[in-house]
C-alpha cells in the first residue's frame, strides 16, 4: 500500500447506509416476541460473534428461517418484510456521499445483500458510481473473492480503496488482508461492540458517522 493514495470509497449496506431498526422490529412482530427481547438477543449474538439467525432460533426454537420467509412473503406480498427502502437510510448518507464525490472520490456500494436490494438501492438515487450485492456477485464477505470483486469493479489497486463497514469480521479485517484501507463505523450493535475490541486498531479510521470520512481521507493523503 505504500505510496498509494485512496481514490475510491466502497461502503457496506446494513448499519453503514441502512438503519436496520425497522427490519428487526418487523422480525420481532413476525416471531411474536417483544422488540426489546429480539433486540437483546441480537446484541447477545453480536457479542458472541454468532449469526443474527441464531437470535431468531433462540426466541422461536425449531424455527426454519427459509420456511418462515416464504410464509411471510405469502402473508404480506406487498410489504417490506425483511427488506428496506429509502426511509431506512441513515440521515448522513446523502450529504456525506455527495461530499466524497464532489471531492473527486469514486463512491461504490458493495455489501452482503440479496439481489433484490440492488433495485432498492438504485431506486434511492444515491450519489454513487455503482451498486453491487453479494448475491449478484455469487460471493459474500468475508471471502477474499468478494474483495477481489470490489477492486475489479472499482478498477483500482486495493491500496487505492477505503472499505467502510460496521464489522471487524466481515469488513475491516478481510478488507485489510486484501490490501485495502479500512474504516470501522460505530453504529449498529456490531459497530459499537467491535469498536471496543483490540482488533479495531487495525482500521485506518474508527468513525461515528459518514461525515468523518472526508476529513480522514484528506489526512491519509
Amino acid at each position: 500500500m505504500a505510496g498509494l493514495v485512496v481514490k475510491a470509497v466502497v461502503l457496506d449496506v446494513g448499519e453503514t447506509l441502512i438503519d436496520e431498526t425497522r427490519i428487526w422490529s418487523r422480525w420481532a412482530d413476525r416471531l411474536g416476541v417483544s422488540r426489546f427481547v429480539l433486540m437483546g438477543a441480537l446484541g447477545g449474538m453480536a457479542a458472541l460473534d454468532r449469526s443474527h439467525r441464531e437470535a431468531f432460533e433462540l426466541v422461536r426454537p425449531g424455527l426454519d428461517i427459509e420456511v418462515e420467509l416464504a410464509a411471510w412473503e405469502r402473508d404480506d406480498p406487498g410489504g417490506l418484510r425483511n427488506h428496506f427502502d429509502a426511509a431506512d437510510l441513515y440521515p448522513d448518507v446523502r450529504d456525506a456521499l455527495g461530499a466524497l464525490r464532489r471531492a473527486g472520490y469514486q463512491v461504490i456500494v458493495a455489501g452482503n445483500q440479496p439481489a433484490r436490494a440492488y433495485d432498492a438501492l438504485v431506486a434511492m438515487e444515491l450519489p454513487v458510481d455503482s451498486v453491487h450485492t453479494s448475491e449478484g456477485w455469487g460471493v459474500a464477505k468475508p471471502a477474499p473473492e468478494f474483495f477481489a470483486k470490489v477492486a475489479a469493479v472499482a478498477g483500482r489497486e486495493p491500496g487505492e480503496i477505503l472499505y467502510v463497514g460496521d464489522r471487524l469480521d466481515n469488513d475491516v479485517l478481510p478488507a485489510g488482508r486484501a490490501g485495502m484501507r479500512t474504516a470501522l463505523l460505530r453504529r449498529g450493535p456490531w459497530g459499537y461492540l467491535h469498536a471496543e475490541r483490540p482488533q479495531a486498531k487495525a482500521a485506518d479510521l474508527v468513525a461515528d458517522d459518514l461525515h468523518a470520512l472526508l476529513p480522514a481521507l484528506e489526512r491519509l493523503g
